[in-house]
């Protein structure tokens, strides 16, 4: 279901009813999402990174497939338990933390954590009887745009000897775990990290410090342009180098955009219109300081369409509602001649929008309606 657009969707009947802009959220998109990537990675255990779209619809479908959970602020813990998921089903994984933080994870009963320098192991000295921590290595990825490794992890050359540090301290280390950036081209990258970390889990061993988990992060990517993508074939790679891990090693993945991007749709109306330097501007209530963020922090087009909207395509520009000529989501777009009032429609919105949206200008963030096209039920406008 790497559709760009929910089939048969009547986005006129919507926002007649539930107003406009409004982001469907299809939990059958995330259903099927979730059961791809658990079908390409057989034996990982699949925490979804609850960053891209932290919304309660994704989290109550995920929970019914049995998933697991990534957080990494107090606002997700809180999500966590206003869910009532089971805190041994969740990791956090932020390697930088305040000591209220650590303190308001292990009160849910999160207890696994990630560190990747000395003054974030020494933080858990006070809590060494009761967390349990994994150490990210960095693997720097300049094929992706947005590389993690360049922020967080130790070099591979590093974690040997922090690994003997944890130990002297007594605080328990169970394992490695790493995340090689967000939408990645191919595989290459995870592999080589794999294969790294294979080698690191040995010599651990070899030297009296056994793990017992590692934790290959997200990136696993969606197409935006809606060609097909088989996350199975892209994942081949990757499972042909898990199957040289030690034996018992638990394996975790933490997939982010991969569950969320493609399960929602923005629908967004044309507040006006005017001609400007040879070109027809179309002001959506919409825009880069609400849905459309991503296409600012994350590096994103979107696909998008003008469904009922007939005639001649030219060259126009779509704007968004604020007072800020930085708001222009779409400049030289083919469109037929729009209407005001007439609906624009983004796909694969799902990651890193409504997340990262914002209320600049007092435009409140779009609403959230939440369906589900197996059973064709609206769930609820949040």
């Amino acid at each position: 279901m790497n559709s760009q657009f929910v089939p048969g969707m009547d986005y006129r009947g919507l926002v007649a009813e539930y107003g406009s802009p409004l982001l469907v959220l299809d939990q059958a998109a995330v259903r099927h999402q979730y059961r791809s990537l658990q079908a390409a990675l057989p034996g990982v255990t699949l925490h979804y990174a609850l960053k891209p779209l932290p919304h309660m619809g994704v989290v109550e479908t995920l929970k019914a497939e049995g998933a697991c959970f990534d957080l990494a602020t107090n606002g997700e813990v809180d999500l966590m338990r206003d869910a009532q998921i089971d805190p041994n089903d969740c990791i956090h994984t932020h390697p930088i933390k305040r000591d209220s933080d650590i303190r308001h994870a292990l009160e849910f009963g999160c207890n696994v954590f990630v560190f990747d320098n000395p003054v974030e192991l020494h933080k858990f000295v006070a809590y060494r009887h009761q967390a349990r921590l994994l150490l990210r290595v960095s693997f720097p990825n300049p094929e992706t745009k947005v590389d993690l490794s360049k922020k967080f992890g130790c070099t591979p050359d590093r974690v040997l000897p922090l690994l003997r540090e944890a130990q002297a301290l007594g605080i328990d280390v169970i394992g490695l775990s790493f995340h090689v950036g967000s939408q990645v081209p191919n595989a290459r990258r995870h592999v080589e990290a794999i294969e790294a970390c294979n080698g690191l889990l040995r010599q651990a061993e070899a030297e009296g410090m056994p793990l017992q988990v590692l934790d290959i992060g997200g990136g696993f990517p969606v197409d935006y342009s809606g060609a097909t993508f088989d996350i199975g074939t892209f994942c081949a790679p990757i499972r042909a180098a898990l199957a040289n891990t030690p034996e018992g090693i638990r394996l975790l993945a933490e997939p982010g955009r991969f569950i969320s991007a493609p399960a929602m749709t923005s629908i967004s109306s044309v507040m006006g219109k005017a001609e400007r330097f040879g070109r027809t501007w179309y002001y959506l209530d919409d825009g880069l300081y609400g849905s459309y963020s991503g296409q600012l922090f994350d590096h994103i087009d979107y696909p998008k369409s003008a469904p009922y909207a007939k005639g001649e395509r030219q060259a126009s520009v779509l704007a968004g509602p604020t007072c800020d000529s930085i708001d222009v989501i779409a400049d030289e777009i083919m469109l037929p001649e729009l209407d005001v009032g007439d609906l624009v429609i983004g796909g694969m919105m799902g990651a890193y929008t409504w997340a990262s949206a914002t209320e600049f200008n007092f435009f409140r963030r779009a609403n959230i309606l939440v369906i589900d096209s197996d059973a064709s039920a609206l769930k609820a406008v949040a």
